[in-house]
């Protein structure tokens, strides 16, 4: 893979675009499009690296970084941590965990006859802290400033109209084949016989696999059939229309996961109450917060899964079967270092006695609890889990039915976010983006309520006290 020129120029290019968004967009849409654009647009696997100790920039980082930038040139200072909480814990183990992993780690592993892995250490460490944060700067960044009503409407209103904008160019790959990457950056960031699906194309443009351009419409159809529910348009189209398309546009995308996913989230935007669609969202983050400890006590119904799939189609049951092998060897492989993990570098993963990596890692959740055992997982996964658990407790202090509403879209996008983490590893900044303005929105909905409170308190308090003194200057003594 050589990426082009032009590779190079849109991920140099980029925080510019940042601040022509910042000086032109209200903050919240500023910074939505920061993120979002960069999943959309910026080329898959293409990096700048500057120095050895230094994090190398690329899709994933820069986005982060300009809408950073953005904000220090919006003059609203960003405050990463302002009082201890069980969000800051998380936060505090996610940034942790990479050093204990590194210092556990320093002894050298002999893969078969062919293959040294050396130790790794504090350097190793503190560059892994380096890229956390700045991988974890949305969430900072959602947390603190997109936290109104405004904000969650603002965020679900750019989704859809990112799907529409996006159509264009997957109805082009759906009908030539995947192939902009490579038009625009020079080279192709995936197998191409894993976009060939049904006698068609998925399309990929520049999100490196179909699956993730799958999954990313059915989010947009989501927040589409959330606008539709408020009376919300999008677009010149009526919002019904909007959510037809891009439903339409699901099916077109052949992502089978994502589809299943929309078939069950849409009906419940479109026809369950708030309160029971954030219960959903914690069920989803509750699987996933489990699914580890579940699938090594052999509580995942995996042959019914794959009779399940098999009889739908042959080819995917036997996609879903090799994954559940690589799972079962490389939990095995964890279990050696079950709390702290094996580190980066490869060494969680499984070697023939040649030293030939013979494992495949596509779940999020496998290669987090490889590298960096349960206490990771835990910190990474619970960061993404509380925000929904606070939103549900959240919800009844919304103060109107379209605030809780888009409240309780955003938990389940986030949700069904982190069930896909279990067959894919598919998060990104977007992703921490939600998670944060979700977690913002719900700590902002409490602190309304505790105010008057707090208000009543000390208005309660100070007749009190007057009366108190009174009262000692009639005391005879």
């Amino acid at each position: 893979m050589t990426q082009n020129w032009l590779a190079t120029f849109a991920l140099w290019s980029w925080p510019l675009v940042a601040i022509w968004f910042y000086k032109t967009l209200p903050l919240n849409r500023a910074m939505t499009w920061t993120i979002l654009g960069g999943m959309l647009l910026l080329p898959v696997g293409a990096v700048i690296k500057l120095s050895p100790g230094i994090p190398q920039l690329d899709k994933d980082s820069i986005p982060n970084l300009a809408a950073l930038l953005g904000c220090v040139i919006a003059r609203r200072r960003p405050r990463f941590l302002s009082r201890i909480g069980f969000a800051e814990v998380l936060l505090l183990m996610s940034l942790v965990y990479p050093i204990i992993t590194s210092a556990l780690n320093g002894d050298t592993i002999y893969a078969g006859v062919n293959t040294i892995l050396p130790g790794i250490g504090f350097y190793d460490g503190v560059s892994a802290v380096e890229y956390q944060f700045i991988y974890l700067l949305p969430f900072f960044l959602g947390r603190q400033f997109l936290r109104n009503a405004a904000d969650s409407t603002e965020i679900l209103r750019i989704l859809a109209i990112a799907g529409l904008l996006y159509s264009i160019p997957m109805l082009i790959e759906i009908r030539l084949s995947p192939q902009l990457h490579y038009w625009v950056y020079g080279y192709v960031p995936s197998a191409f016989d894993q976009e060939v699906r049904d006698g068609g194309y998925r399309p990929m443009v520049f999100m490196g696999h179909g699956l993730i351009v799958a999954f990313f419409t059915m989010t947009s159809v989501v927040a589409a059939a959330a606008l539709w529910r408020a009376r919300i348009r999008v677009a010149a189209a009526p919002p019904i229309t909007v959510a037809a398309y891009l439903s339409v546009l699901l099916v077109l995308s052949k992502g089978v996961a994502a589809l299943l996913y929309g078939l069950v989230l849409v009906p419940l935007v479109c026809l369950a109450k708030p309160r029971v669609q954030v219960r959903v969202a914690v069920v989803f983050a509750t699987i996933a917060l489990a699914y580890p400890l579940a699938r090594m006590s052999d509580l995942v119904p995996t042959s019914l899964m794959l009779e399940s799939s098999a009889s739908y189609d042959q080819d995917r049951a036997q996609s879903l079967e090799f994954r559940f092998v690589q799972e079962e060897q490389l939990l095995q492989r964890a279990s050696q270092r079950f709390m702290f993990g094996w580190g980066r570098f490869g060494r969680n993963l499984v070697y023939d006695e040649w030293g030939k990596d013979i494992s495949v890692t596509d779940g999020f959740w496998i290669i987090t609890i490889g590298e960096y055992g349960l206490f990771g997982f835990l910190a990474v996964f619970g960061l993404l889990a509380f925000p929904i658990v606070s939103a549900a407790a959240a919800l009844r202090f919304t103060q109107s039915a379209r605030d809780g509403a888009f409240l309780a879209a955003l938990a389940l996008v986030l949700g069904i976010n982190m069930i896909n983490q279990l067959p894919n590893a598919s998060i990104n900044p977007w992703t921490w983006l939600l998670s944060g303005a979700l977690l913002g929105r719900a700590e902002a909905l409490r602190a309304t309520i505790r105010r008057p409170a707090i208000r009543r308190g000390f208005q309660s308090l100070i007749p009190t006290l007057a009366d108190n003194v009174v009262e000692g200057f009639e005391d005879p003594v």
